[in-house]
């Protein structure tokens, strides 16, 4: 067993659930053209994004991706202004201007999701050079997919983040997809980790399905780059159920492929865990998730009871 408090496992899987319900929530709202724009679920990613970000102190920072619903639930993010945004009300994040791609609290250590791949690179390294040179002890963690590791700024982040030592977790989600092309036929390796050694870095590999593991092993990680020694790259394998966007056909990849991928939800499997070793019972696990699901009902009616952005703030926020 890991050397994990109950009541962070038990945060941990009630945020894993907020993650899965919110996501099938969008997946209904965006059906019915509630959601307007595009949004990228990961649902079958939630140990990943969520453990991740629980392993780093409450004011370290992140950068999150297109794709990061469950990262920024993960960092603790206001599930109200959440919704909120999505339905582009006032009382959002964005004030309802950002949407799906654009989750940003910035007092709360979220340096906000990025439509651009491989945008958070750059990002992260500027906001770990701050911390260094004001001595804040703060990391950032840099969330980014397989597919933005073959970006130009991906390599140039890490080398310039290696030379200056700074203390940044290149963090890759590796769900075996950019977009419809697998990872085998856009890289000539099998790890993405592979690269760190390119950097003079450490860089790991990762169950992302295993909550547990993915929560110990940052959180090592996590203790190593705040000492001073420099970035790591971390390879989480896992997988998204669903499609690339809502408009995704997912002709280059067979159901019997997702259904294996299936058997190993990050949810269930955080559930047998803490079943299996006494840490919980199967009515405090039923309650979470009861609660959970009730948590986002909740975050949509306040969306829904929530103003729309007045006309008179169009051009407010806006940058030229």
């Amino acid at each position: 067993m890991a050397d994990i408090s109950k009541d962070i496992l038990k945060e941990m899987y009630k945020r894993m659930n907020e993650a899965r319900a919110f996501e099938e929530k969008v997946s209904y709202f965006f059906a019915r053209g509630m959601v307007h724009g595009t949004t990228h679920l990961s649902i079958g990613q939630e140990a990943s994004g969520v453990a991740s970000c629980m392993a780093l102190n409450n004011d370290d920072l992140i950068t999150s991706t297109h794709r990061g619903h469950s990262q920024v639930i993960g960092k603790g993010i206001d599930l109200n202004k959440m919704v909120a945004e999505l339905l582009g009300k006032y009382t959002g994040y964005c004030k309802g201007k950002g949407g799906s791609m654009h989750i940003a609290d910035v007092d709360a250590g979220n340096l906000g999701a990025n439509g651009v791949v491989g945008g958070g690179h750059g990002i992260s390294v500027g906001a770990a050079l701050t911390q260094q040179m004001k001595k804040t002890g703060k990391i950032v963690l840099c969330f980014f997919g397989d597919g933005a590791s073959n970006e130009g700024s991906f390599h140039e982040a890490l080398n310039l983040a290696s030379v200056w030592k700074l203390p940044v977790i290149f963090y890759c989600e590796n769900n075996l997809y950019g977009m419809s092309v697998p990872q085998g036929k856009a890289m000539n390796i099998k790890d993405v980790a592979d690269r760190a050694s390119s950097y003079g870095i450490p860089g790991y590999i990762i169950d992302g399905n295993d909550a547990v593991e993915v929560y110990t092993k940052v959180g090592e990680v996590a203790k190593y780059v705040r000492e001073g020694n420099g970035p790591v790259l971390i390879e989480s394998k896992t997988y998204r159920w669903l499609g690339h966007s809502k408009s995704d056909a997912q002709i280059y990849r067979t159901k019997e492929e997702v259904e294996e991928w299936k058997k190993k939800c990050p949810i269930k499997r955080l559930r047998s865990y803490l079943i299996e070793n006494k840490i919980m019972t199967e009515e405090e696990l039923d309650r979470i998730e009861k609660d959970a699901k009730q948590a986002i009902e909740d975050a949509v009616e306040f969306a829904n009871n929530s103003p729309n952005p007045p006309i008179e703030t169009i051009t407010e926020d806006v940058y030229a």
